[in-house]
């Protein structure tokens, strides 16, 4: 599989910043003579149909137009190109031959994040995106015990999903969080004061671990940040619940709100910063969320330290647990075997450029085998609950769903827990699952 590098060429992709604060990053005439470059390249090569349906819904726009080149697609079919996007980046990490540093310079999804940035920014957004990438607010009016119930029992009705589905354009079969009451932070309240010594330190870690649980693992899976809990702590890995964390932005981001994912940024950053200042790594439950801190960010604010301080201390789980198996730091005292698992990977972690350290923690537990799928799920935050877009989620997310079903697997597992509803949902056998509650079941903790 290519790495995105320049044909014949030895060097890596690179990523130029986000040059989000100027005036004409957001001016439309230089936005669609852009726009209409990159999508004249991509229409020439078409080495990214089978990704997702932003580059099919451009390819039967030009070759169905009257010239059957990029010149003879009307301007508003760009915006349905846009709107298909939901910035996975596989076509600029797996398929491009022309990122940076070829002369080319296609950054496809920056491209996309601009003109959602620009439209957001003349238009807004409609109540129903509000709503979605308002994870903190809705999160918090619906885990109120007195409410939390009706919401959850709205989302699981018939009725309520049809209403939902009128009045929101939510639709009425997408699967939706659950929310809960009793959250992680609750749960997790005796890591508040971080007691304990640090573990010896690796080569790479420094052997204690602040937990960013993300809204999603905090209020919709708080199971995923117990189960982190319990094999870190079963390791002799102090941890410690970051004090106060607002939405690492992705929702924000992905909506082209790019004003609100600097607000989130003013808060959570200050905290993380002090944090590893004060010796501890960070780690987060969910792979967009990393992904925010590790690239996005210090994409937008480059010459900020504090970010460049956060984004070198911040890990996916699995990357730091095998970071601590290298240095000799990890137990393999497991008491059960796993059997067969069939493993969907998370764009927003093939992105990290980490590798399959998920898969390679998973393969430590004796008579455990894993199959990797590194296919699109389809769901990419808040693209597969949209009524627009929900059928066209469930086509991205065919070829795993059949690659599960014909696996015959033991357990089927993402490191995204949106990613593996989405999946569990077509596959009759299986339900949704995390990798790190199968390694909990491993240790027998």
């Amino acid at each position: 599989m290519s790495n995105g590098r320049r044909e014949g060429s030895l060097e890596a992709p690179t990523r130029h910043p986000l040059d989000w604060q100027t005036e004409e990053f957001y001016d439309e005439e230089p936005l669609f003579k852009e726009l209409e470059r990159v999508f004249d390249v991509c229409s020439g090569c078409r080495r990214c149909f089978s990704l997702c349906n932003v580059f099919p819904t451009l390819f039967d726009a030009v070759d169905g137009s009257d010239t059957m080149e990029i010149d003879g697609v009307p301007k508003k079919v760009y915006w349905d190109v846009v709107d298909n996007c939901y910035l996975c980046d596989m076509c600029f990490m797996s398929k491009c031959p022309y990122v940076p540093p070829h002369e080319w310079n296609i950054d496809f999804p920056q491209l996309m994040l601009r003109a959602k940035a620009a439209r957001f920014k003349q238009d807004g957004a409609s109540i129903r995106d509000k709503v979605l990438s308002a994870t903190d607010t809705v999160g918090k009016l619906a885990g109120i015990p007195v409410i939390v119930d009706a919401v959850n029992a709205t989302n699981r009705s018939k009725i309520g999903r049809k209403l939902l589905e009128s009045t929101l354009g939510i639709h009425r079969n997408a699967p939706l969080p659950q929310y809960h009451s009793n959250t992680a932070r609750k749960r997790l309240s005796h890591l508040k004061n971080g007691d304990g010594a640090a573990a010896s330190p690796g080569k790479k870690t420094r052997g204690k671990v602040a937990l960013y649980m993300t809204c999603y693992g905090n209020r919709n899976h708080p199971v995923i940040n117990e189960d982190l809990v319990a094999v870190f702590e079963h390791n002799g890995i102090p941890l410690l619940l970051v004090e106060k964390e607002v939405c690492c932005g992705m929702p924000k981001l992905e909506l082209g709100d790019l004003a609100s994912v600097a607000k989130a940024k003013e808060i959570n950053i200050p905290i993380l910063a002090a944090m590893v200042d004060d010796g501890w790594d960070i780690v987060t439950p969910i792979p967009s969320c990393t992904l925010m801190f590790k690239q996005e960010l210090p994409l937008m604010f480059p010459d900020d330290p504090e970010v460049a301080k956060v984004r070198d201390a911040m890990f996916d789980p699995f990357e730091y647990l095998m970071l601590r198996h290298k240095d000799g730091q990890l137990k393999t005292d497991f008491k059960t075997s796993l059997g067969k698992i069939s493993y969907q990977v998370p764009c927003h972690l093939r992105v990290q450029n980490i590798g399959l350290k998920t898969r390679d923690i998973l393969q430590l537990v004796p008579d455990t085998q894993v199959e990797v799928i590194e296919r699109c799920s389809g769901h990419d935050g808040t693209y597969a609950v949209k009524k627009e877009f929900h059928e066209v989620s469930k086509k991205i997310a065919r070829p795993v769903v059949n690659k599960v079903k014909l696996a015959e697997a033991d357990h089927f597992v993402s490191d995204c827990p949106m990613a593996a509803e989405q999946i569990a949902q077509d596959v009759a056998e299986h339900e949704a699952n995390t990798p790190m509650s199968l390694l909990r079941m491993a240790y027998g903790i």
